[in-house]
Order: C-alpha cells, then sequence, then structure tokens
C-alpha cells in the first residue's frame, strides 16, 4: 500500500470519526433541549435560551437551573462515564459483552454502597469511596480469575457473571435486614435515580472524570497495540500488563463514581460502545464517541422515565435495564461474526 493510499484512508477515517461525534453531539442537544423544555411547567426553547444567557422571569429561572438543568447535567456525565468505561472494557477484552454491570464491577460497588448507607450510616463523598472500594476488590477477583487471555476473556465474563449474582445475593440480605424506610430508599438508589440531583453531585462527579480523562485518553491510545498481542505490544515498548491494570482501575474509578452518585445504572455501559463501534466501522476504540452515545442515551431515557407514564415518574435504572435487556437479546441473536 502506497503511502498516498495511507493517508487517503487517514483521512477517511478522521472525517468519518467527526460526522458521527458530531452526529451524537447534535442528537445530545437535541435530547438536552428536550429535557429543559417539557415538564409539568413547559417552557419554550426561547425561554429556555433566554433563561439561561439571565432573561427569563424568576420561576422559569427556579425550574431550569434548580429543577432540570442538574438532572440534565447528572444524566450526560453518567452516561458520558458509563460509556467510556464499557468501550475501555470492551476492546480490552475484545468482547462486547464486556461491561461493569455484566463484569459484576457495578455489583461490587452496589454492596458497598448499600452496606455503607444501611450498616455504617455513611453518605455523601465517603459514599463514593465505599463504592470505589467495593468495585475494586470485584476488580482484583476478576483480574486474577482472568489472567491468561487465550480464552478472549471468556474465563473473565463468566467469572463476572457469578460475582453479579453473589453481589444481588449480599445486597438482598442487606436490605432484609435493614429498616423499612433505609431499605426503600436504598432500593430506589439501587435501581437507578437521577431525581432530586444537587449542583454539588454533579460537579463531583464532572470532577472525577475529568480527573480520570488523561488515563482514558492514554489507554484508548495504548489498547490498539495491546490487541495486537503482548510480544509486538512489547516490541513497541507498550508493557501489556500495565495497560491492563490501568484500564481496569480507570472502567472502575468511572463505574464507581456514577454508582455513588446516581445508583448503578445498568446497561449504558454494554450498549454505548457497541452503538458507537459500527458507526465508526473501522474497528476503533470508540471511547470518545462511547462517552458521546452513552451521555445522549442516558439522558433520552431520563425523559422516558419521567414522562413515559403520565403521573408518574420512574427511576430511570428501569428505563435502561428494559432498553438494555431488548439490546443484549438483539447483540445475542445477531452476533454471527462476532463470536460470543
Amino acid at each position: 500500500m502506497t503511502a498516498s493510499a495511507v493517508l487517503a484512508i487517514r483521512a477517511r477515517t478522521r472525517t468519518r470519526r467527526i460526522a458521527v461525534v458530531g452526529a451524537a453531539l447534535l442528537v445530545g442537544l437535541i435530547v438536552a433541549t428536550t429535557a429543559l423544555t417539557v415538564g409539568d411547567y413547559a417552557i419554550s426553547p426561547g425561554d429556555v435560551w433566554r433563561t439561561l444567557w439571565g432573561g427569563g422571569d424568576r420561576a422559569q429561572a427556579y425550574v431550569i437551573f434548580q429543577v432540570r438543568a442538574p438532572r440534565l447535567a447528572m444524566a450526560l456525565v453518567v452516561g458520558a462515564a458509563l460509556g467510556a468505561a464499557g468501550a475501555l472494557l470492551q476492546a480490552l477484552l475484545r468482547n462486547p459483552l464486556a461491561s461493569p454491570d455484566l463484569l459484576g464491577i457495578s455489583g461490587g460497588s452496589g454492596v458497598a454502597a448499600v452496606f455503607a448507607l444501611l450498616v455504617l450510616g455513611i453518605g455523601g463523598p465517603l459514599l463514593a469511596v465505599a463504592a470505589f472500594a467495593g468495585g475494586l476488590v470485584v476488580a482484583s477477583f476478576l483480574l486474577l480469575a482472568g489472567h491468561h487471555r487465550s480464552d478472549g476473556g471468556y474465563r473473565l465474563i463468566l467469572a463476572g457473571v457469578g460475582v453479579a449474582f453473589l453481589c444481588t445475593a449480599v445486597t438482598s440480605f442487606l436490605m432484609v435486614r435493614a429498616q423499612v424506610e433505609l431499605a426503600q430508599a436504598a432500593l430506589i438508589w439501587l435501581t437507578g435515580s437521577l431525581a432530586s440531583t444537587p449542583w454539588w453531585n454533579v460537579l463531583t462527579v464532572a470532577v472525577v472524570t475529568v480527573a480520570a480523562l488523561p488515563a482514558v485518553v492514554a489507554c484508548a491510545r495504548w489498547l490498539p497495540i495491546v490487541q495486537m498481542g503482548s510480544a509486538t505490544a512489547a516490541s513497541l515498548g507498550v508493557r501489556a500488563s500495565t495497560v491492563k491494570v490501568v484500564t481496569v482501575l480507570t472502567a472502575v474509578l468511572l463505574t464507581a463514581v456514577t454508582c455513588a452518585f446516581a445508583g448503578p445504572i445498568s446497561f449504558i455501559a454494554l450498549c454505548a460502545p457497541a452503538i458507537a463501534r459500527p458507526l465508526l466501522g473501522h474497528g476503533a476504540v470508540a471511547v470518545g464517541t462511547s462517552a458521546a452515545v452513552g451521555a445522549a442515551l442516558l439522558a433520552a431515557a431520563d425523559i422516558v422515565a419521567q414522562f413515559a407514564i403520565p403521573g408518574y415518574a420512574m427511576p430511570v435504572g428501569v428505563v435502561t435495564g428494559a432498553i438494555g435487556a431488548i439490546f443484549l437479546l438483539w447483540l445475542l441473536a445477531t452476533s454471527k461474526g462476532r463470536q460470543l
């Protein structure tokens, strides 16, 4: 292949990536506008725009800045973090079923957070620390269980499913032993909800996500090299074991912080990368595109959760669970060449 052909392929790849990311951001903008306008107190897009720039009346400012904008911002940040975490794990294991919820990482974070809530009475930022510790314990176990990569990650996938069931059992035991009021609050949190989100929660998740961005970028650069094999990666100066550990720790951090403040929202980390990669069409890791798709997907799911049933707002985890189950069945039914 000549140098001009290589440059042409790179140019087409870059153009397609820009177009896909731009389309995902446009969809996200449409979803965000819808989230700020619809509701019991309807506000037109023009009034939303004026209010965002300091205009509008006090009622519109309160509804937008204190009720709808924090919830929307949390949906976008959490969706982006989960989309990036899922893309990292799927690229590392080269398996479209690899995601924090199916691997049990979300379950481990959930067990630790529920224990902190119901037994220790811990909340706020310390809850994120407990969730990260729980996710890290599960991830460490999975790294040991899937130490040999000759099976393409299937050992780790199966171990993760088993750990997820174990975490569910432990969580159920903690819920049964807790007081009814605390158990009800924990149940809503376990379902995954973006309701009543204060700005400090959004800021905390955003700061952690931004802090993890250098590691995400580094992993996205190294993972295509690691996918060529440990020997090839070593010859190019990349240590596959180091990349594996950094990738898992980054995915755990992103999953744990979202789990601590929004609950274990399922299937966004599974669906977003599976949608983003075919759009790019060249086998890329697609971390950035997965983040954009995840943000738009969770924000749209939250709109459905709020208004699908008139007079009743569901936790967003109910909607993502339903969408994810259908998507997973479709993925399994149409995986002819994906070696699932």
